[in-house]
């Protein structure tokens, strides 16, 4: 009696379950068209950005064209293989079997016509074969738009900084560009290429892009100097230059593998001559762009260049410069500058000066009259708040490693910090070991996932501590401010590579654990304090330098001489000038924020006193004490990583980090040319301005050219070999090494040629500050006076009648050499195995070496001198000692 109810229970349930299924179904197709759509409209998006609307246009019509052909040929081969199946047989034997070979054969041995199933022959080979779509634009006007220095700015970056520069300058010329009605027709590398009169008509195209490249330059030199804050030292010298060439152009989709919009003709080559010929910061216009400008009634707008330009195949031509400044163009000005939605809005603000007290931070300590000799003007505050930046970043990374560790936020007193830090010589705190925390996975894996952000009473201190040490750098032409933020840029460059380390080996699995990171890099990958330490000492490994060697500033400040008992005087002065700032009141949350106990407190001292130290490449005990250590640690020791002691391991860490600073700190050296040759001739400025000051007497134009080769030789390219040798530093090891090998090839090339304008420019920068004389009026003076000889102390000057030649063989000498308080190596003890003994006698004066002048060369640049001529003859010119010493 139940059965009709059972059988419209089973009917409604079944019902109802297929309404579900239909349901879900329609669930499922609609989310796949929704995807589908986005897809589409990402696809559209990007189409629209390559090609311009009639170009995409004319594309949609091929692809619906390509569509129905592929169809009509999929109907046309269906019918032949019916006609085909219908005729091959053999009769009482059945169907013929095509084969892929028989295919093959038939497809080779077909005509043009049977191939394509069509009647034009020429296209026989690609059945997808359309008419390429390109045009003739007759009336165009081309820009190219390159980054002047871009090429050695990059080399001394990470590639996300290259790439937040590029964006930041690209983003903004675009909206400038859809502004304008320009068209973007593409970027290659730091060059950007415009167009106007295409893809539309413009009447006014010249006009157009004038207007363009001008507010495009005027905006960008904002920006590098805002990117300065964000990027780095150096950003803000970058600048742009501008080509515009007028004239026809073809036009078209080149296909293929990632199909683009391009432009091709004589238009575009010498528009791109227009900007390789021209100079930064201008807009370089040919004849004919600035001839449409004079027709059109905008000659006011241009000038000619003054000197004829030579474009290949094509030779001089007269070209025309932009007059910036045209207030008929002023309109053009706010097109950059009045939208805030770019990506150029994202730029940090730079922070506001610390407001100017009555009284410094430092008054009655020290530090006064260390600190606050340099003025902080607008350039100098752009350095200050990217070192602030970089800081807060590693700031961040300690905290949170502090916080998954589970120690509590405590400050140590005074009283324990001084106790730990000491009273002596900086350079008895020098560790042959610095203890490394050991790996912890579990903290590891909570700081991984920590966010923090810095109280702002910790940032407050941190950027009044870093504006005072800035104000401690004295305006020295090579040891300055901007010299220690460009080796905190180094440095920082190879902490990171060490953090990435790429070439960590790990053949059992895919994935890259802290665990691997830290064995691999010795623990300086996972320790946060190790990391802030090495570029807190960049920070302040030059504050207060006299802009003189240690032996020169001996003689100036005997009193700072005797407290560093003459040894590494600048370095030690350094680190007590930062950690006598450090120790101050004012700064008690951002030391708690850098260390919280006593462990953390000794080996952040012992991390930046071994840094810093460790820029002092001249003191020879120092140096012969970090080779033996690097042997020890790298050489004698052969035992598999997993069998080294901890101790071993730590010796590693420790003698890396030496060399990460050692290296930063003549990075410029291990880096693009143009870096070399700029930080090149700051030091040879500073040099040559100490001498003519009276403050050296080694005059820096005679022996630079030398100087500078025996430099990569002795100790820049074996330092770079060394950095790639310890293994932790991936490919930055590579490109050091790379660009140290090119350096000196070029300096070897040019470097002669280099000295020579280098000495020029300062000697015309001497005159205008009045410390050199005119060089006619020098000269006179010269011829009569008596010309000076070196003097040994105690002794008569060198007679040229006492003065003798030897031919040195090559190998090492077996001699001791010491250096006199007056610059002058004076031979002190013969070998008995020597070669040279019964040619030299104790107290010879060696006045130069294959006419080098060796006098003011201190004890290892004299060695690294003879080192460099150890494989060949050498000619040495010798005082005798009898008349050397004799009063």
């Amino acid at each position: 009696g139940n059965s009709p109810e059972v059988y419209r229970g089973i009917v409604l349930a079944v019902f109802i379950f297929v309404v579900a299924i239909f349901i879900l179904y329609d669930c499922l197709v609609e989310r796949r068209q929704s995807r589908v759509v986005t897809a589409a409209q990402r696809s559209d998006a990007i189409v629209r950005s390559l090609f311009p609307s009639n170009v995409r246009n004319r594309l949609y019509e091929q692809a619906k064209q390509k569509e129905a052909d592929e169809k009509k040929r999929e109907k046309d081969a269906w019918r032949n293989s019916k006609a085909m199946s219908s005729n091959s047989s053999i009769e009482g034997e059945g169907a013929l079997i095509e084969t892929p070979k028989i295919r093959l054969k038939s497809f080779i041995s077909a005509g043009p016509e049977d191939q394509v199933g069509g009647s034009n022959g020429h296209h026989s080979r690609d059945p997808t074969f359309m008419e390429p779509i390109a045009d003739l634009f007759p009336h165009t006007t081309i820009l190219f738009a390159d980054i002047a220095g871009f090429t050695a700015w990059s080399s001394e970056r990470e590639p996300s900084q290259v790439f937040t520069l590029l964006e930041t300058i690209y983003r903004d010329m675009d909206r400038a560009a859809k502004k304008l009605g320009v068209f973007k027709v593409e970027t290659v590398g730091d060059c950007y290429v415009a167009a106007t009169g295409i893809p539309d008509p413009q009447e006014n195209h010249p006009e157009i892009m004038v207007r363009f490249a001008r507010s495009c330059l005027l905006r960008i030199d904002l920006l590098t100097k805002e990117l300065e804050s964000q990027l780095g030292p150096g950003t803000a010298e970058l600048a742009m230059r501008f080509g515009i060439h007028t004239g026809p152009v073809t036009a078209g989709v080149l296909r293929g593998q990632k199909a683009r919009f391009q432009l091709f003709g004589d238009t575009m080559n010498t528009a791109s001559r227009m900007e390789s010929t021209g100079m930064k910061n201008k807009i370089h216009l040919s004849s004919d762009t600035a001839e449409h400008l004079n027709k059109s009634g905008f000659g006011h707008w241009i000038t000619k260049r003054q000197d004829l330009v030579h474009v290949k195949g094509k030779g001089d031509m007269q070209t025309y410069w932009l007059l910036l400044g045209s207030s008929s163009m002023s309109e053009t000005s706010s097109v950059l500058s009045d939208d805030t939605s770019g990506l150029g809005a994202l730029i940090k603000a730079p922070r506001s000066k610390p407001k100017k007290k009555k009284s410094a931070i430092w008054t009655g300590t020290n530090l006064d009259g260390v600190l606050g000799v340099t003025e902080i003007d607008d350039s100098l505050q752009r350095l200050i708040d990217w070192n602030v930046d970089v800081l807060i970043t590693l700031l961040k990374r300690v905290v949170a490693n502090r916080i998954a560790s589970g120690v509590g936020s405590k400050a140590l007193s005074s009283n324990t910090e001084k106790s730990l830090i000491g009273t002596g010589l900086v350079l008895d705190d020098v560790q042959m070991v610095i203890d490394l925390p050991e790996f912890d996975h579990d903290i590891a894996v909570r700081a991984a996932n920590e966010t923090v952000e810095l109280v702002p009473e910790v940032k407050k201190e941190l950027l009044e501590f870093v504006t005072s040490i800035a104000s401690g750098y004295p305006k020295n032409a090579f040891h300055n401010f901007e010299h220690a933020s460009h080796v905190i840029l180094s440095s920082n460059k190879l902490l990171k590579r060490v953090m990435a380390a790429d070439d960590v080996a790990t053949t059992e699995k895919e994935a890259l654990t802290s665990k691997d990171l830290h064995d691999h890099t010795y623990g300086i990958g996972t320790d946060p304090i190790t990391h802030f330490a090495v570029v807190f000492s960049a920070l302040i490994h030059d504050v207060g330098h006299p802009g003189v060697p240690n032996g020169r500033l001996a003689e100036e400040d005997p009193v700072l001489a005797k407290k560093y008992v003459n040894k590494s005087i600048a370095e030690q002065h350094s680190v007590d000038i930062a950690w006598e700032l450090l120790l101050l009141p004012r700064f008690k949350n951002l030391r708690a924020c850098v260390y919280q106990d006593r462990v953390e407190c000794k080996r952040f001292r012992d991390l930046v006193t071994n840094s810093v130290m460790a820029t002092d490449i001249f003191d020879k005990e120092l140096k012969a004490l970090r080779n033996s250590r690097w042997d020890m640690a790298f050489k004698e020791i052969g035992k598999m990583e997993a069998a080294l002691k901890k101790e071993d391991v730590d010796r590693k860490a420790t003698i890396v980090i030496e060399h990460i600073i050692q290296a930063s700190d003549v990075s410029h050296t291990m880096q693009h040319w143009y870096i070399y040759l700029k930080w090149n001739e700051r030091l040879f400025r500073e040099m040559y301005f100490a001498f003519l000051a009276g403050r050296s007497q080694k005059d820096p134009t005679e022996g630079w050219f030398e100087g500078e080769l025996w430099f990569f030789d002795y100790y820049v390219i074996p330092l770079a070999k060394k950095l790639k040798n310890c293994g932790v530093f991936g490919v930055s090891s590579d490109e050091y090494l790379t660009y140290a090998l090119q350096n000196r090839v070029e300096w070897e090339k040019k470097g002669k040629d280099v000295c020579a304008k280098m000495k020029s420019r300062a000697e015309e920068e001497a005159r205008s500050l009045e410390l050199l004389k005119d060089i006619g009026e020098e000269d006179e003076e010269e011829e009569l006076e008596d010309e000076p000889v070196a003097v040994v102390p105690g002794a008569a000057a060198h007679d040229p009648k006492n003065t003798r030649q030897i031919e040195v063989p090559p190998g090492k000498l077996g001699i001791v050499i010491d250096t006199t308080d007056d610059g002058c190596p004076v031979v002190h003890h013969i070998n008995d195995e020597s070669a040279l003994k019964g040619k030299l006698t104790e107290g010879d004066t060696i006045l130069s070496i294959d006419n080098v002048s060796t006098k003011g060369m201190n004890s290892a640049a004299l060695s690294t001198l003879i080192a460099s001529g150890a494989s060949r003859t050498r000619t040495f010119t010798l005082a005798t000692g009898s008349d050397a010493i004799k009063e």
